[in-house]
């Protein structure tokens, strides 16, 4: 007979601890030998509907650092949906592997029957190193997904949407900060230039302003300084530059106590997800160094915006005047930091804490 030994029980009770640190619902572990699986389905809050969120496919360095990277992410995709008014909860994924090596249809459909086996609580979608042929494959197993080609009746690529949630969160922004939201002759630092950096850029020099750019990818770069002007920086300078705006498109955690210090811009608005190393730390800091900051899982909520509207039956022309109502609500934000005296990521924390409770009233979890 196995027996569960004392260390065993301190693990469990660990995981239990940390379930409670974020008020998470439900962790599933996912495991499959035959195809490789290693999985983490995050379920933070179902109040306000079914947890909606992507599946990330990374070679974490350990366990550890998925578990915290899914109880994070699960979490900002609670208070994303809350801000932006839908009707959905907050969950994440990740798959621990190497893209380019691991990841199979076999894999991806395995995958997909884990999330069946959930009934609905959680839906997923792509993500980093997930495609929408990905979700194609989870299709086959599930149908609790979104993401889907516009061939399958989804959205396609999200990316559109998003980056066009981000500039109005930008013009939001210079709007509270210099007292109306035109762009033209504004300087702007773009870090990373993806998908939704790049759909970006294009609002941005349409407006007239003045844009810097950096990115890994040295071919990328030298697109944009020939079709729009940029002006290409060392990544290691640019968040340093003397701009305006400041907008972190690339990976997380970029704003910690030593980048802070070297910031000058005025505004902090992108799309890259937890850009606060700690909130509670460097949220107040940015309040001290009298910058504004966006907090991003609200501007960044365009993709989840255009897969809601997937999921109630897709129309681009609603999915873009939702993602415009992002303005408002950041001006909002900023009145209430303002009236709060606090920093802005407590403020749209509290907001988005507020309709989930209120919400509560109505009925409880999923």
């Amino acid at each position: 007979m196995t027996t569960i030994t004392e260390q065993q029980t301190q693990t469990q009770l660990n995981m239990f601890n940390r379930l409670g640190t974020f008020n998470h619902e439900q962790i599933v572990f996912c495991q499959d030998e035959a195809t490789g699986l290693k999985a983490l389905i995050a379920i933070h809050n179902t109040v306000l509907g079914p947890g909606l969120g992507g599946t990330r496919l990374w070679m974490y360095d350990n366990e550890e650092s998925a578990i915290n990277d899914v109880m994070r992410l699960s979490r900002g995709m609670t208070y994303k949906a809350s801000l932006a008014g839908l009707n959905l909860g907050g969950a994440k994924a990740v798959i621990i592997g190497d893209n380019k090596i691991h990841k199979t249809e076999a894999l991806m459909r395995k995958f997909g029957r884990f999330v069946e086996n959930l009934h609905g609580k959680y839906i997923t979608a792509e993500d980093v190193g997930t495609t929408t042929k990905d979700m194609e494959y989870i299709k086959m197993e599930t149908d609790h997904v979104v993401g889907l080609p516009e061939s399958m009746g989804g959205g396609g690529d999200p990316s559109p949407v998003t980056s066009f949630g981000v500039y109005m969160g930008i013009k939001a922004s210079a709007k509270h900060v210099f007292g109306n939201d035109s762009l033209a002759g504004k300087s702007v630092s773009v870090q990373g230039i993806g998908k939704v950096g790049g759909h970006l850029i294009e609002y941005l020099h349409k407006e007239g302003a003045k844009i810097y750019i950096s990115d890994i990818n040295d071919e990328v770069l030298s697109k944009y300084a020939k079709d729009f002007g940029c002006i290409v920086v060392p990544k290691e300078d640019i968040i340093g530059l003397d701009v305006d705006i400041f907008a972190p498109c690339a990976l997380g955690a970029v704003l910690n106590t030593e980048n802070i210090e070297k910031l000058k811009a005025s505004i902090v608005c992108g799309a890259a997800n937890n850009q606060l190393a700690d909130e509670t730390i460097h949220g107040p800091m940015l309040m001290q160094k009298g910058i504004a900051y966006a907090p991003d899982y609200l501007v960044n909520a365009g993709g989840l915006i255009n897969v809601y509207s997937e999921h109630i039956g897709y129309n681009r022309e609603i999915a873009y005047g939702s993602a415009e109502k992002i303005y408002d609500t950041l001006m909002a934000i900023y009145k209430k930091a303002a009236a709060d005296n606090t920093y802005t990521q407590k403020a749209a924390n509290e907001l988005a804490e507020k309709r989930i409770h209120d919400m509560m009233l109505v009925g409880s979890t999923y």
